[in-house]
């Protein structure tokens, strides 16, 4: 893992030692409730500011303190850099990317051409620290769950940023583990959950039998039985790659939407962006689902609806049903996010009409979108858009910009 991903790298740009900067990437700065994307360690050690935090939580009295807006295009760019350094010593094959700045690793194979799993790893974080200034911590493990768990619960917290666990030692690593949320893959419902059941505690949850959490939980009260003993099956090589179940899209708005017609220009860019996707990966839809949620000052707090369609992927198809669904439960009142999503996915088959319609119309339409998606995917959402992305409430145009909902 790499320490404080954003922030360090904001550092390193900066010219600053990312472990003595007092610095936040923060996204909409400007407001109040600005959101901290990543500090450094001297903000969260002395300010007790860390990722969640807000901006009204900054001690702004300390001029020490930087504050960055988030530069996700350059995020990323390092991150590519990084993942170069990687192949040097894996096959792309055995690499898994977590997270922007998570990867595992599985070095099985690497170990004749640059020595013991110490050495690769020591020579990985002086690469990544000579080449690009940042500090990389390291879980070492028999497989990916314990090195993930020796990262989250002890490299961190290391000065040189390394930790091993291994099968031999579950009892005193993971049945030592305080807190059900410091283990991946326990969230805080999950962890209600199990406390529900008496189970507070990692040992407590390996000793419970495994019928019982199977009975309890289904497939995840299996896993978390394993994972409770070490065990984790999972090869980097062998990727399993699901079948989305839906696509969909939401955002939260900048403002309160009071009038319709600018929340109808909001939906219909979102559906165009939804059903590109779908066909891009050559799938229809038969059931679409709209979400709206409303001001924070309304006394209603909005709806969720669906409907079933006639299978397709076309935009020109989906936004009247969507745009139908909005009208018919709207309650005009401000509108501040907007959910949307297409499920029952099935693979396209092929272009089905009915006696009703202009055949040559129909085809006119499916290869208009065609070309409308390949050119977007090459030069961007703006290099071809409708004149009403131009008009007031439009955000497509200002999200085009965005990576991972930030500024690129």
């Amino acid at each position: 893992m790499l320490n404080r991903f954003f922030a360090s790298v904001e550092c390193v740009k900066r010219r600053l030692n990312p472990l003595e900067a007092y610095l936040v990437v923060m996204s909409n700065a400007e407001r109040a409730g600005g959101l901290v994307l990543a500090a450094t360690p001297k903000m969260k050690s002395v300010h007790h500011i860390k990722t969640g935090s807000r901006m009204y939580e900054l001690p702004t009295w300390d001029e020490r303190i930087i504050i960055a807006p988030p530069r996700m295009k350059l995020y990323l760019k390092v991150n590519a850099m990084i993942q170069a350094i990687f192949r040097r010593y894996v096959p792309a094959e055995f690499i898994h990317v977590y997270s922007i700045d998570e990867c595992f690793l599985d070095i099985t194979g690497s170990h004749l051409l640059f020595g013991s799993t110490d050495e690769i790893v020591r020579k990985i974080q002086r690469d990544i620290l000579e080449e690009l200034r940042l500090y990389v911590t390291v879980g070492i493990g028999d497989n990916p769950l314990l090195a993930k768990l020796a990262l989250d619960n002890v490299a961190k917290n290391r000065p040189d940023g390394i930790a091993e666990w291994r099968y031999e030692d579950v009892p005193e690593t993971i049945w030592k583990i305080k807190h059900l949320e410091d283990v991946c893959g326990i969230g805080h419902r999950t962890a209600a959950h199990l406390k529900r059941m008496g189970i507070f505690s990692m040992y407590q949850l390996s000793q419970t039998p495994l019928p019982v959490l199977k009975s309890a939980m289904g497939v995840i009260g299996e896993q978390l039985y394993y994972h409770a003993h070490g065990l984790d099956y999972s090869r980097l090589n062998e990727k399993y790659v699901p079948v989305n179940k839906s696509y969909g899209k939401s955002q939260i708005l900048e403002k309160d939407y009071h009038i319709p017609a600018e929340v109808e220009i909001v939906i219909r860019e979102m559906v165009e962006e939804v059903a590109m996707r779908l066909r891009q990966n050559h799938v229809d839809t038969s059931v679409i689902h709209l979400s709206i949620g409303y001001s924070k000052y309304s006394i209603k707090k909005g709806f969720s609806h669906q409907a079933k369609i006639p299978s397709t992927n076309s935009s020109h198809t989906l936004i009247p049903y969507f745009l139908e669904l909005f009208r018919r439960y709207d309650e005009r009142e401000p509108v501040r996010s907007i959910a949307i999503s297409c499920g029952k996915i099935t693979l396209k088959a092929g272009l089905q009409l009915n006696l009703f319609e202009d055949v040559n119309r129909t085809l006119n339409h499916e290869q208009l979108e065609v070309t409308v998606d390949k050119i977007r995917m090459r030069y961007g959402f703006k290099s071809l858009m409708h004149a009403s992305s131009l008009l007031t409430g439009a955000t497509g145009l200002k999200r085009s910009e965005m990576i991972g909902g930030h500024k690129g």
